[in-house]
């Protein structure tokens, strides 16, 4: 799917959101008025802490911008970025407190909440194919069922990392038929340049670029095993501060819109921040569909789908509900304000 094309899925102003009424400003009160206890006045943070990662155009847009700086400035809230080269490292940050918020993909995060890290899904950033397997372009590898015996690169905790799991199941393997070479994605990526390992489960826009740069080749596919991009909060952030938290999925809303309608600066700017070519950009970007920022049922089927390769291999303590885990991860409500009052604006623009 080329970029244009991508561009082309994203999301109409819906018609509910040309019907509701209510402001932006009473839609905020209603959201914090639902963790914020009775009487009392929720008070912003000092400081504001949230990762960008170039797996998520949204933020790389939303930083370049100043936009969220812009957006609490009036609530003398300081705002820090940090940094995620993976989801592993997000739910590491997530888990510490290093950041309140931060980006995952989705089978990652109900690995993390299920083994304890106090976060939940507040919206939804992309839903991409933004992993494969990958080889060499010199590579005798064909089939799934050539890598048994082989060495694999994949970042532990991550969404290539599960992807790779289920990949191996559907050829009757599991990991204990593979090696798998724990390395962070850029990592991964020169390793199977060099020859060090067979394959790689690689990550956009390191994929991309292996793809373009160095001719590697997709080995497996498969957009069904790649999970929705997660942006994630703790909880003690959303009970503390739940209108902030409105403000940061506000300027995730703008920069969802802004991207469809300005393809070409978003993947220069996307190029400029992972120091990669435009033209690894334009394919990273083409592979991610932004037209489902609500989270839903429809992650929540596709989560529960893909949890059962954590209990097979081992990743959660046996006996896990999983399902439970991932009702109490995506939730609902806190996106759902945000996004009514961008597509209202949108729909009265039109007008």
């Amino acid at each position: 799917m080329n970029f244009s094309r991508g561009m082309a899925f994203f999301h109409t102003p819906s018609r509910l959101g040309a019907r509701l009424s209510l402001s932006f400003a009473a839609l905020l009160a209603v959201t914090a008025a639902a963790w914020t206890p009775l009487g009392a006045q929720a008070a912003a943070p000092a400081e504001l802490k949230l990762d960008y990662a170039y797996y998520s155009p949204e933020s790389l847009v939303i930083k370049r911008n100043g936009w969220l700086e812009q957006e609490v400035a009036a609530d003398h809230t300081q705002v820090k970025w940090v940094l995620s080269l993976g989801s592993n490292r997000a739910l590491e940050y997530l888990n510490s407190g290093a950041i309140d918020i931060g980006s995952t993909a989705g089978l990652a995060a109900v690995l993390g909440r299920a083994n304890g890290n106090p976060i939940r899904t507040v919206y939804i950033y992309s839903r991409p194919e933004w992993t494969a397997l990958v080889v060499r372009k010199d590579s005798s590898l064909k089939t799934l069922a050539d890598l048994k015996g082989k060495k694999i690169a994949a970042t532990k905790g991550t969404d290539p990392f599960l992807f790779t799991l289920r990949a191996l199941h559907t050829a009757g393997l599991s990991r204990d038929d593979v090696e798998l070479v724990n390395l962070q994605h850029p990592d991964g990526r020169t390793a199977l340049a060099n020859g060090q390992v067979d394959a790689w489960a690689g990550l956009d826009p390191h994929m991309a670029a292996a793809q373009i740069e160095d001719g590697a080749r997709l080995l497996y596919r498969n957009v069904d095993f790649n999970t929705y991009g997660f942006l994630n909060a703790r909880e003690d952030f959303i009970h503390e501060h739940p209108e902030t938290l409105a403000h940061v999925l506000k300027v995730y809303e703008r920069a969802r819109v802004w991207i469809a309608e300005h393809p070409d600066e978003t993947a220069k700017i996307v190029a400029e921040e992972s120091k990669l070519p435009l033209a690894v950009a334009k394919l990273q970007l083409s592979r991610n569909d932004f037209s489902h920022p609500q989270p839903g049922p429809q992650q929540i089927e596709a989560l529960k789908a893909a949890a059962p390769i954590l209990l097979q291999e081992q990743l959660v303590k046996p006996g896990t509900d999983l399902n439970q885990v991932i009702d109490a991860l995506v939730d609902v409500k806190f996106a759902q304000p945000v996004i009514a009052s961008a597509d209202g604006k949108q729909a009265t623009q039109k007008e």
